[in-house]
């Protein structure tokens, strides 16, 4: 199988760890991936890279099956339109493209038209949750019986987190974007200044001007001795191993694979309902509570602050739940049925 993948796949992001994770469980299901290395830039890509990653699908030999990630899939219509009737093309929708955070209504339209373009020609789609799932069917003519639906498995075995920080470590992962609501989670830790702890954003900055913001958010509140921008990191396992409560404020989620991560490190979780995160990560786990409320972000976690016994029950109820999500094997399985079946 041939593995499409725009830009950098070691990326530290939900989406490229999802990839890697594919790459690393397939061969126990009787498929190795070879890596069809597209350029950066997608999903806005420039006209050389528009080219190569044309040539990239054009030297591919007839019958060769192809997955697809949907963060170039989806603009690459008139490329899959070309090679539909040779090729055996799977997507890979983690959340349709025009549905990111930020994008204007011109861009969405042109998104739109193109992602329903290229799945048009798709023998089969996987995405990573059933809301994505749902979304597609309604919004971008797909049946329903294409789809399988083929959510992130966890790293890491379900256990109570010790909860012995002095003071509490607050654990945030995400990409520094807006999609991630940082800025949300930055003014709800300002309310909560009076209180003690200490807080770690760990994500890459792909947009200087967000991070800069963050930054700038943070120094202004007078918290820089307190909230830290780790940037990425090697082994996040060790970030999830050595914090205490995990809380990120995002604003769209195609899965939240930290979320489920944080679970299954039994780490309490504050979490916004958006897309399926609040059909995994359940209340008494910490707290869920509206995108973009910075007063009740706030609350949510000052009930965990204050009361060690609540942050406790917490994290035994985070483990609870981290512990009936899948592993990656699960995942792997699933995707791996669904390319059986184009080769039949």
């Amino acid at each position: 199988m041939h593995f499409a993948i725009p830009g950098d796949l070691a990326t530290p992001s939900g989406g490229y760890g999802y990839d890697r994770a594919l790459i690393a469980h397939l061969p126990a299901q009787g498929w190795r991936a070879r890596v069809l290395a597209l350029p950066g830039g997608f999903p806005m890509p420039d006209r050389a890279a528009m080219a190569a990653a044309a040539a990239a699908f054009a030297a591919l030999p007839d019958g060769a099956v192809v997955l697809a990630d949907g963060l170039a899939f989806g603009v690459l219509d008139a490329v899959a339109q070309a090679h539909a009737a040779r090729l055996r093309l799977v997507a890979l929708v983690h959340h349709p493209l025009a549905d990111e955070t930020g994008v204007d209504a011109a861009t969405a339209a042109r998104l739109t038209r193109s992602e329903r373009s290229a799945l048009a020609t798709a023998r089969a789609v996987v995405c990573t949750s059933q809301v994505t799932a749902d979304r597609l069917v309604a919004g971008f003519g797909v049946a329903a019986d294409r789809i399988t639906v083929a959510v992130p498995g966890t790293a890491a075995p379900a256990h109570p987190a010790p909860g012995r920080g002095d003071p509490p470590t607050i654990l945030s992962v995400g990409s520094l974007t807006r999609r991630k609501g940082h800025d949300v989670l930055i003014a709800a830790l300002a309310a909560l200044a009076d209180l003690s702890w200490r807080a770690r954003i760990v994500g890459p900055a792909p947009d200087p001007t967000v991070a800069a913001a963050l930054a700038a958010q943070i120094a202004a509140a007078g918290l820089q001795g307190r909230i830290t921008l780790a940037g990425p990191v090697a082994d996040a396992g060790a970030e999830y191993a050595g914090a205490d409560i995990f809380a990120l404020a995002s604003r769209h989620e195609g899965f939240g694979m930290a979320y489920a991560e944080a679970l299954a490190h039994g780490l309490p979780v504050v979490a916004t309902r958006v897309g399926p995160v609040a059909g995994f990560v359940p209340a008494d786990a910490g707290g869920l509570v509206a995108p973009d409320d910075a007063p009740a972000l706030a609350a949510a976690l000052g009930a965990l602050l204050r009361d060690p016994a609540t942050r406790r029950r917490a994290a035994v109820a985070a483990a609870r739940a981290g512990a009936a999500l899948p592993g990656w094997d699960d995942t792997a399985a699933r995707v791996a049925r669904v390319l059986d079946g184009v080769m039949s």
